[in-house]
């Protein structure tokens, strides 16, 4: 019987857990695209840091694979994905800092700093892990500029 009610009771668990998450997500299509793209920069950005700090062996094809990636993934206009009203304070569902929308401009500027970090990032991928840990610099730079100034911290 207690087998049971544990087993019930883990259950009851996670429906509790997934509802939680699903609530939290945002409903807007434009912040679920715009975090879509996100990830799929972070599942791409993960396996060229991971070659790059040694924690998996470095694979040219694989690291070229995953550059080449991000460099269409910098291609994609991303304008319908950031309309006014999506910020962090509007819908607490995502991290965008309501100053996105006060300084465009640098916005632009610091994505274009992504479109030309991951073309580095597409030049060195391939050669070795040595020219892979040099472009990480510039593509954890470019990154890192943006988060710093327009995304909030995790809570």
């Amino acid at each position: 019987m207690i087998k049971k009610f544990s087993i019930v009771a883990a259950g009851l668990m996670s429906v509790a857990l997934i509802g939680a998450a699903i609530a939290h997500e945002s409903q807007n299509p434009a912040v679920k695209a715009r975090t879509s793209i996100m990830q799929l920069y972070a599942f791409n950005i993960g396996t060229l840091g991971g070659m790059a700090k040694g924690e998996m062996e470095y694979d040219a094809e694989a690291a070229t694979r995953a550059a080449n990636n991000l460099v269409v993934l910098t291609q994609i206009d991303q304008s319908a994905m950031w309309p006014a009203g999506t910020d962090n304070v509007a819908d607490p569902s995502n991290r965008a800092l309501p100053a996105i929308w006060e300084n465009f401009p640098d916005v632009g500027a610091k994505g274009q700093a992504m479109v030309d970090a991951a073309a580095v990032m597409q030049a060195a991928a391939g050669q070795d892990v040595e020219a892979l840990k040099g472009a990480m610099k510039g593509l954890g730079g470019a990154c890192s500029a943006c988060h710093k100034a327009y995304r909030a911290p995790k809570n």
